[in-house]
């Protein structure tokens, strides 16, 4: 039962807010480690993290020591001028990412649209594909922003409806299935990039097959296509790597970031890739104002400093097996469970119930009550993705109240 300060602060939400979410019912005040607190002192375990924002931990205090000597210094200049900040930060992003150049943004969304532009420039200058034809393949189940481009060819549910007329230039194949773009970039020679998640989170914690993507790069490669890699949510370590990509040992043509590449301090995303691949944009052809800021510089630096210095690779690694044994070992006893996938610590557990059920969305705030913060996910999936700090014995105790909250609903 909502407080009436919980119910208050909500309504004057709902009130002033576009309609655009449909959040869990707590009201959240604030954060430390794997851990939030809502304006009543209860405790929770965040097993969102933003959407994978903040898998450094909540208000990280080594991150937050740089952000804030930085802001008390120097916070914006736009790129009308040169900064003390980004070339040093860029330089240290693109060696730990081995890359040659980065475009600095600010959303993931933004840094979606960058590369887009950025592929069907290359495709015109350097592939030379006919004016105005160039195609992109993305992949059913996708999510890679909300922006009038994208979701010209999302998969969500009504992304689409009254948004129109609809961006051309992408074909939908289907995911996880090598002989789709196979046939797709057989068939057009205008292809000029495949963008795609190395594991689609948003979708349903959607892991493909082991070689999966390393066969897409072939594929690309013998067709002269960019490999566009969108690790906004799986990127920085969240599934036992630094980069998803890492798990088939391949280097995407582009990678895109964001999300923890700001440790939940400051938005800050960026496009990675050669410096043949990144010289096709000139002066003036893209920007933005708060992109490649130094405060944005300095906290980027450090998320990914810090991400690799506590090892958050590994980690996530292994309380991610913890993660998925636990649940397998329990599946059995609990008809509600249909199963447990994922890699790292971004993981979902599809449930045995109708896509269009109430049942997750009731687990979800089963688990609230005891204590765990998540949220379903196309339909019949809940997703759990903690801060990576997160301790063993954190997860244990996370796990049974997960379990206790399945149960239930057996």
């Amino acid at each position: 039962m909502l407080t009436n300060k919980e119910q208050s602060l909500i309504k004057k939400e709902e009130t002033f807010c576009s309609n655009t979410y449909h959040p869990l019912p707590v009201v959240l005040e604030r954060g430390k480690g794997p851990y939030v607190w809502d304006v009543n002192n209860k405790k929770y375990f965040d097993f969102l993290s933003a959407y994978s924002a903040v898998n450094q931990g909540h208000c990280n205090n080594e991150i937050l020591d740089v952000f804030i000597n930085q802001a008390k210094k120097l916070t914006l200049t736009s790129r009308a001028f040169y900064n003390n900040e980004l070339g040093s930060s860029l330089e240290y992003i693109t060696s730990v990412f081995g890359y040659e150049k980065m475009l600095p943004m600010n959303s993931g969304a933004e840094a979606v649209e960058t590369a887009i532009k950025i592929c069907r420039k290359w495709g015109y200058e350097i592939k030379n594909v006919e004016k105005n034809k160039a195609k992109i393949i993305v992949c059913n189940g996708n999510f890679h922003g909300r922006t009038t481009t994208v979701v010209s060819f999302s998969s969500h549910g009504g992304s689409k409806d009254n948004f129109g007329p609809l961006t051309k230039g992408f074909e939908t194949i289907i995911y996880n299935d090598i002989s789709e773009l196979k046939r797709a970039l057989e068939k057009d020679k205008n292809v000029v990039g495949f963008l795609v998640e190395p594991i689609q989170g948003e979708g349903g914690v959607v892991v493909p097959d082991d070689g999966y993507l390393k066969q897409c790069k072939n594929l690309c490669d013998k067709h002269n296509v960019l490999l566009i890699a969108d690790e906004i949510q799986t990127g920085v370590c969240r599934t036992g790597k630094l980069l998803a990509s890492y798990h088939e040992n391949i280097k995407p043509d582009i990678v895109i970031l964001g999300k923890a590449l700001a440790g939940g301090f400051y938005p800050v995303s960026g496009v990675l890739t050669s410096k043949e691949i990144m010289s096709v944009m000139k002066v003036g052809q893209h920007g933005s104002t708060f992109g490649g800021n130094p405060l944005a510089c300095v906290v980027a630096k450090e998320a990914i400093r810090y991400s690799i210095e506590h090892n958050l690779s590994q980690k996530a690694e292994n309380l991610g097996k913890i993660f998925r044994k636990y649940i397998n070992n329990i599946k059995d006893e609990i008809s509600i469970i249909r199963s447990v996938r994922g890699k790292g610590l971004l993981n979902a557990i599809v449930l045995n119930c109708d896509e269009s059920s109430n049942i997750p969305w009731d687990i979800c705030l089963k688990m609230r009550d005891y204590g765990l913060l998540a949220k379903p996910t196309q339909g019949n999936k809940i997703r759990f993705a903690p801060p990576l700090i997160i301790e063993e014995n954190q997860l244990l105790e996370a796990l049974k109240i997960i379990e206790d909250s399945l149960r239930e609903f057996d």
